[in-house]
């Protein structure tokens, strides 16, 4: 079998089985020793050795299945980077690569005579947030934290492969911090927010796939959220900002829960790159 012909079969296959087509290039490039995109298609009439044939087609059978091709490469790109992911972790999204570029852009603006600004990712999962804040703003100094210590060892591999000086952090959200009296500059979370009733509608490729403690917001998606406004007035500092993923109609709720735990804060309730609301973020103190 040549290339162009397993990414055929797989294409067919796929398709039939209503599953996207586009993933058996990706596998494909996994199963050659990830290839780049163009040496595979510099190499289409070459002939697929049989061990890597073997492989591909495993992988393409488990991906119809319904695991998805980021848990079958064991990798995603978020940020121009690439990230480790495993079933304990949620894969991350394109959108929440534009959460990261807002905080980066609004806290440099709000202090930007700072040395340093103490950051936390509540939530962390795979560190793809917190591992990018450190990166891309050295005056950023990021901690991290998740209640599940599975997560957190797939964070810190994250964190060490790609040279993130971030400190994580095993607890249930901001408790950490508010039992050791810690404050922070910023506070930066992609919470759990289906609703519960939602989750056994997605496809299966996430309900069935990704870690439910990644997804579920509770019976109307917000039990986080109510968290952390008992939680935020007591790890922020005067001057700050909060800023979180939100679920395409759950902005507003979001922002007014923001102004009514910090009176007089400037909220924003932005929209993603397919115009849905999905970011919210509170300047507090002026």
């Amino acid at each position: 079998m040549k290339r162009h012909e397993a990414l055929n079969w797989a294409s067919s296959f796929l398709t039939e089985i209503g599953r996207e087509p586009q993933a058996g290039e990706l596998l494909l490039r996994h199963a050659l020793g990830d290839l780049s995109r163009t040496e595979m298609l510099l190499g289409l009439n070459e002939e697929l050795p049989p061990q890597q044939q073997e492989v591909f087609m495993e992988a393409v059978q488990k991906h119809g299945e319904g695991v998805p091709v980021q848990y079958i490469t064991g990798f995603e790109e978020f940020y121009g980077r690439r990230f480790f992911v495993n079933k304990e972790v949620l894969i991350p999204r394109p959108e929440t690569e534009e959460l990261v570029y807002e905080v980066l852009q609004r806290s440099s603006m709000r202090f930007q005579d700072a040395q340093e600004m103490k950051t936390i990712d509540v939530g962390t999962g795979s560190g793809a947030i917190a591992v990018t804040l450190a990166l891309e703003n050295p005056r950023l100094t990021v901690s991290a934290v998740d209640i599940a210590e599975e997560s957190l060892e797939v964070a810190r591999k994250n964190a060490a492969d790609l040279g993130a000086p971030v400190r994580f952090i095993h607890g249930d959200l901001l408790q950490p911090l508010i039992e050791t009296g810690e404050k922070v500059d910023i506070v930066v979370s992609n919470p759990p927010y289906i609703p519960d009733r939602e989750i056994m509608e997605l496809e299966t490729i996430v309900k069935d796939q990704e870690p439910f403690r990644a997804l579920s917001g509770g019976q109307d998606g917000y039990v986080f959220y109510r968290r952390f406004m008992e939680e935020l007035p007591l790890v922020l500092n005067k001057r700050s900002i909060a800023a979180f993923e939100v679920g395409h109609d759950q902005g507003q709720t979001v922002a007014e829960m923001l102004r009514i735990t910090f009176p007089g804060s400037f909220v924003s309730v932005i929209m993603d790159i397919s115009q849905k609301e999905r970011m919210v973020i509170a300047e507090i103190g002026f």
